[in-house]
């Protein structure tokens, strides 16, 4: 399966990263960094669909979308054109990311950065943080129940917040018990690649209405972002569609368009 081959990659080329920058060397930059972006404050806006701008240059599913997009370029058009927050790819094997993106997204725009990658390890939560990072991905589906509570435990000690990634009914169960302030369903099943676009509007009823519902994947036009928002999901999570067009900043307004009540 994809998501086991991307984890079992993940966990090989941690040694390396840890001997080549130990956690005692991140730790000393996390000291003079500013305090971390509130991403749940920027997502929650009364009203409205909020919007999780997505860089990436390819996906195990697609291939390649933009293989030379520089961050550098799409970053502060996604904050010019109304994104709350954005996502970055930093996972290099499966996806043509990098840490280098996350440290050029953090120069170049204001808005909270969540570090979207397969984290495994808390050295990836520290990781993320000196380099910019404001949140982290934790996915339900990769983790056993002790491993996401230590590291929704460890994103309170390194000041970041959690989206707290879900794909059907039981991964959601698990989020909320954990007490995750902000819960993804990804429409797009991370073992099979299958896609079902309805599956927020579905789930919506077991989150309990003071947590951040986030919808991610599949979200192609202003008119999915109409039907979420009268679903009551808060915010969406969008990368391929933007990242596919000629101005991803133009095509992020254009899908912001819509109105959501």
């Amino acid at each position: 399966m994809i998501l086991d081959d991307i984890l079992a990659r993940t966990r090989a080329d941690l040694p390396a990263r840890q001997a080549a920058r130990p956690l005692a060397v991140l730790e000393t930059v996390i000291r003079d960094l500013p305090p971390p972006r509130d991403l749940r404050a920027a997502l929650k806006q009364a009203g409205r669909v909020t919007a999780i701008a997505e860089f990436k240059r390819r996906s195990p599913s697609a291939g390649w979308i933009q293989q030379n997009a520089r961050v550098g370029e799409v970053a502060p058009a996604y904050a010019g054109a109304g994104a709350a927050a954005l996502s970055i790819l930093t996972d290099e094997p499966f996806f043509g990311g990098g840490l280098q993106d996350l440290v050029a997204a953090r120069a170049a725009v204001p808005v909270p950065l969540l570090r979207k990658d397969f984290v495994v390890d808390e050295y990836q939560i520290a990781e993320a943080r000196a380099a910019g990072a404001d949140a982290v991905l934790l996915i339900v589906a990769a983790l056993d129940a002790a491993t996401l509570a230590a590291l929704f435990a460890a994103c309170g000690r390194w000041g970041v917040q959690a989206l707290v990634e879900t794909h059907d009914a039981a991964e959601v169960a698990r989020a909320v018990n954990l007490g995750a302030p902000i819960i993804g369903v990804n429409h797009r099943d991370l073992r099979t690649f299958t896609m079902d676009r309805d599956l927020a509007v579905r789930l919506r009823d077991a989150i309990p209405a003071d947590r951040v519902i986030v919808a991610e994947s599949g979200i192609r036009d202003a008119q999915d972002v109409r039907r979420l928002g009268q679903a009551g999901i808060d915010a969406v999570l969008v990368g391929e569609t933007l990242m596919r067009a000629a101005d991803p900043g133009a095509a992020l307004a254009d899908l912001l368009r819509a109105p959501s009540g």
